[in-house]
């Protein structure tokens, strides 16, 4: 499903057609996945459990995801600047809704808690205490737990988040800043993975070691594109795969950090 929904994100520039034919593409493998697991049963509750939080959601996250970019682009008023982000800016309110609303299932989630677990996410187990939503109530129980929706909600609200922004980033069109006047003898080139200079630019950005801070992520990724010769792409989404890694979320960071060691334990390499 993903090797699909890359080649049209590559292959298509219109958005709404985009969309189109990625939910086609989910709906599909969301299909595909529901008959082989009714067909097979779990093997115990956690493995019912990794299913409902883990797997099922990432596909239902992207058909919310397209879905969602769907509307917000059909619906896109005509007119200036001003118009269009107070439309982009009013979608983002409704997304700080939705989390302001599940702030609970939020920590629990963000958090990476799992005591709750066999009620989250496991059939037929209707609590009204969770604050269940009304929805949930009319849904193919045998394929669907309290909270598995929800999971999907968040992880396509943190996409959807950045579509968002970064079509704000694009109204501004900020002007380019001006370039050093001195040039380099020898151009250096990025040869390492993008996924580590992702993860390099976003931690020099939290840290605030440009411009006391002061410098937008945007203008930083620009910056590092420009010096080492790289395009970055989707960077905002790349960072949320980083942030999802199972373990060793910072492995670039932690390479550099034993690599550096080694090298002031060895004193001839400092010179």
């Amino acid at each position: 499903m993903n090797e699909q929904l890359n080649f049209i994100d590559l292959e298509i520039d219109d958005q709404i057609k985009k969309c189109e034919q990625a939910i086609t593409i989910i709906l599909k493998s969301i299909n595909e996945l529901k008959k082989t697991t009714i067909k097979s049963n779990f093997k115990s509750q956690n493995e019912e459990i990794q299913f409902f939080k883990d797997i099922k959601p990432k596909f239902t996250s992207k058909l919310i995801y397209y879905n969602t970019i769907f509307k917000i682009e059909t619906k896109k008023p005509h007119g200036g600047e001003r118009i269009l982000k107070k439309y982009l800016n009013n979608e983002l309110d409704k997304l700080k809704r939705y989390f302001d609303n599940n702030l609970d299932f939020y920590k629990y989630y963000r958090t990476g808690s799992n005591y709750l677990d066999h009620k989250y996410f496991s059939r037929g187990k209707i609590d009204i205490k969770l604050a269940l939503d009304s929805f949930y109530f009319e849904v193919d129980h045998s394929y669907s737990t309290s909270h598995d929706f929800k999971v999907a909600k968040i992880i396509a609200h943190d996409l959807i988040q950045v579509y968002l922004e970064d079509q704000l980033l694009m109204l501004e069109n900020k002007e380019p800043k001006e370039k050093s006047q001195v040039n380099p003898k020898v151009k250096q080139t990025w040869t390492g993975s993008k996924v580590a200079l992702i993860e390099l630019l976003y931690a020099l950005h939290t840290e605030g070691v440009f411009n006391n801070g002061s410098s937008d992520l945007k203008d930083i990724a620009e910056y590092f594109e420009n010096i080492f010769n790289i395009n970055l792409g989707q960077y905002h989404r790349a960072f949320l795969e980083i942030r999802m890694r199972k373990s060793d979320q910072t492995k670039f960071l932690n390479a550099l950090k034993e690599k550096l060691i080694k090298r002031m334990e060895n004193t001839d390499d400092l010179l």
